[in-house]
């Protein structure tokens, strides 16, 4: 994601236009790599088209945020395409995630045994409400509805004094601490240049891609530490979005200097980003799963990417790499045309795939509130960027997100999340299933939060 300063986008190449929408403007190896911490604090208990575009306008939606281990087995067998259309997806069954066998009939969670006086305290519409990041808005707002997280812009950060009365405000009140994600990816993507002018020409990731593993680590360490002192715990970055699209050129990201690379030769080199965030406590997400290589923005219209599933299989393996070092996938909005039927977000066996093999994996949603998953969801080509839809669409919008798995579900709309938690429980009055998709979200929420040491007892 990104606000300001971004290319223009491209126009689509030959092959597969008559599928692909038309595009919008959008907002040296080193030899020895950093040992890898064999027991990071956040690490998995068993062996993310987009760019972000942040208005200062007041009128809500605030912002429009959108953020588009080498594997040897073959992935593309479990992407299987679905038929089904967005309007059943309420009646679609959830994946069971491993991280749900019961560990006993009080704990069916696996949660840890610190954990358990709190989960057993907190009502279904407090655990949902964990399971919500909006847009830092009234602290009131957060602390009524007891969210689970809350999205810092450059704009929050311009009014410092501002920013910082409103969280300590949430700090006093709130009885499960937030998470505070900014998206802090360097480059053009650079959110403390509007905190501090000392923080501008930080290097993007492309740029990160040519130093060495300790200058990346030195590098996010000193980024770490800034973002600490300003309360944020959650970094949206790195972005493991391919250099390449399918048919061999830069992508969006790559000119847009985000990428990390197009494979997994530069893994290390993230994982020494990582390590030095996480030396300050940050936590950081990897975006947008399972790889966007699609030009069109999706802040603005349907995004569309006609990938082979090949080409997928090779950015997912970039994911996979580095899954046991970044506890939260952010899934991508885009709709893989050769893999399923609707946006990755929305595909309950794309979500299932980004968390094999680590069950407690959080995964994060793309904002809620982009274009192209609204208008998806109102079964229309195309809406009004800002106009409101009907509440049933928005329902189905929701609904949609729980059931393809999802953890956590980001929306730049704050007022909205009111309607998410009603939209929430009211599924869960109708059907049990319910119950279970939400408390297991909320188990793997409230045990990173517990890992990180935000939960202390």
């Amino acid at each position: 994601m990104a606000s300001g300063n971004v290319p223009k986008a491209k126009a689509p190449l030959a092959i597969d236009d008559s599928i692909i929408m038309p595009a919008t403007s959008a907002s040296a190896k080193s030899t020895a790599p950093v040992a890898q911490d064999k027991t990071p604090f956040y690490a998995s208990s068993s062996s993310e088209e987009t760019m972000c575009v942040f208005s200062s306008s007041s009128v809500a939606p605030i912002c429009t945020y959108s953020s588009s281990e080498n594997v040897t087995e073959s992935s593309s067998a479990n992407l299987v395409k679905d038929s089904t259309t967005l309007a059943t997806s309420s009646s679609t069954k959830a994946p069971q995630s491993s991280s749900s066998v019961a560990k006993s009939d009080k704990n069916p969670y696996n949660l840890p045994d610190e954990l358990m006086p709190l989960w057993n305290s907190m009502s279904m519409r407090q655990k949902a409400g964990q399971m919500i990041m909006v847009f830092l808005t009234s602290p009131q707002f957060v602390i009524e509805n007891e969210l689970g997280g809350v999205l810092i812009t450059g704009k929050h950060l311009r009014s410092f004094d501002n920013y910082k009365e409103r969280m300590d405000e949430i700090d006093r009140n709130l009885k499960i601490p937030l998470f505070t994600a900014l998206d802090q990816e360097g480059g053009l993507v650079n959110r403390l240049v509007s905190y501090s002018k000392q923080w501008e020409g930080l290097p993007s990731a492309r740029e990160m891609r040519r130093m060495d593993t300790t200058q990346i680590h030195s590098l996010a360490k000193k980024v770490g530490s800034v973002l600490k002192d300003i309360r944020i715990n959650m970094n949206l970055a790195p972005v493991l979005d391919p250099s390449k699209d399918h048919r061999g050129t830069n992508s969006f990201m790559e000119e847009s200097r985000r990428s990390w690379g197009n494979d997994t030769s530069n893994a290390y080199k993230v994982r020494a980003f990582v390590n030095g965030m996480r030396d300050n406590g940050i936590i950081c997400v990897s975006k947008h799963f399972p790889g966007y290589d699609s030009w069109t923005n999706s802040d603005l219209q349907i995004a569309i990417s006609a990938s082979p599933k090949e080409k997928i299989d090779q950015n997912i393996s970039f994911f996979k790499t580095l899954a046991n070092d970044i506890p939260v996938t952010m899934m991508s909005s885009v709709h893989f045309l050769r893999i399923s039927s609707r946006p990755a977000v929305f595909d309950a066996n794309i979500v299932k795939m980004a968390r094999r093999g680590f069950p407690d994996m959080v995964m994060l949603t793309d904002d809620l509130w982009g274009t192209s998953l609204r208008t998806w969801a109102s079964g229309k080509t195309q809406i009004q960027p800002r106009k409101t839809y009907p509440d049933k669409d928005f329902k189905r919008l929701v609904t949609a997100i729980i059931d393809a798995g999802n953890d956590m579900l980001m929306i730049s709309y704050t007022s909205k999340a009111k309607d998410m938690l009603d939209i929430m429980m009211d599924l869960c009055e109708k059907n049990s299933k319910y119950k279970r998709r939400i408390e297991e979200s909320a188990a793997r929420i409230l045990k990173l939060k517990y890992k990180m040491g935000l939960l202390k007892f």
